[in-house]
């Protein structure tokens, strides 16, 4: 059994969760059809832009509790393992070389809502609510917190994830946890415009330094960071794309990526 799809369209890499029977919940095996789709976009030339998307009224509802449950009489290290497989996901996507946009249709639930997290972009529906809900069922939203903490600080993490309520997609805007909201209708439309504006009017080789460069300075204390951003201008300058964007605007040529 699949549950999920992939296609490459026009530089684009679609990957579909595709368990709207079961609000497309994370199954290990849909895990690992994520995972291997990506490490494919990954290496894939054709490949600039990564949607990630859904079938059916969710877009995700986290785990599958069924497969949960079954988990409970494993030992500590069966468990870590299993949980060191949604990590890698996760860190996958967060550390991935190229752009990658969550369209969330739906509701985006406890590990749903990491999913969308850990996205460059998130694009979503007016109706679709966000929420990391594990407190409400005595689990822990553990590897998310540690992403979301990076991405709206410590306060209003702490709301979300202690609350463990559900908030509307323009609250979520609000706050900074996504980028667009717009109706159903047109959420497919908003999206292709991003991936096709990223794909046309971007070098992807600056992208993928770009992203690196994000993630990389968090860590880092402030001299450190200004090395490593040094470091990356200095490098930067010696790629084929930054030659070939200069070149191009310095004799006003327009410039093919």
């Amino acid at each position: 059994m699949e549950y999920s799809t992939f296609k490459i369209i026009d530089k684009k890499a679609y990957i579909t969760l595709n368990r709207p029977e079961k609000r497309n919940a994370l199954h290990p095996d849909l895990v690992s059809e994520l995972k291997k789709a990506l490490n494919e976009s990954a290496t894939d030339n054709e490949v600039k832009v990564v949607v990630i998307q859904a079938e059916g009224k969710a877009f995700c509802a986290g785990a599958d509790l069924a497969y949960l449950q079954d988990l409970q009489s494993n030992t500590y290290e069966e468990n870590l393992q299993d949980s060191n497989h949604l990590r890698e996901l996760f860190e996958l996507i967060y550390h991935f070389p190229k752009p990658v946009i969550a369209k969330v249709q739906g509701h985006a639930l406890a590990g749903g809502c990491g999913l969308a997290t850990v996205c460059d972009f998130i694009y979503a529906a007016e109706e679709a609510k966000f929420g990391y809900t594990e407190v409400k069922i005595g689990f822990v939203p553990a590897m998310v917190l540690v992403f979301l903490i990076r991405k709206i600080g410590e306060s209003r993490a702490s709301e979300l994830l202690l609350s463990g309520e559900l908030i509307s997609a323009l609250k979520a805007q609000k706050i900074g946890l996504i980028h667009e909201v717009c109706t159903i209708e047109n959420l497919n439309e908003k999206v292709e415009t991003l991936a096709s504006s990223l794909i046309q009017n971007n070098s992807g080789e600056s992208m993928k330094l770009t992203k690196k460069l994000i993630k990389s300075v968090q860590n880092l204390p402030l001299d450190k960071s200004m090395d490593l951003a040094s470091e990356t201008n200095a490098n930067a300058r010696a790629t084929t794309d930054c030659k070939k964007g200069i070149s191009a605007f310095l004799n006003k040529e327009p410039i093919v990526w």
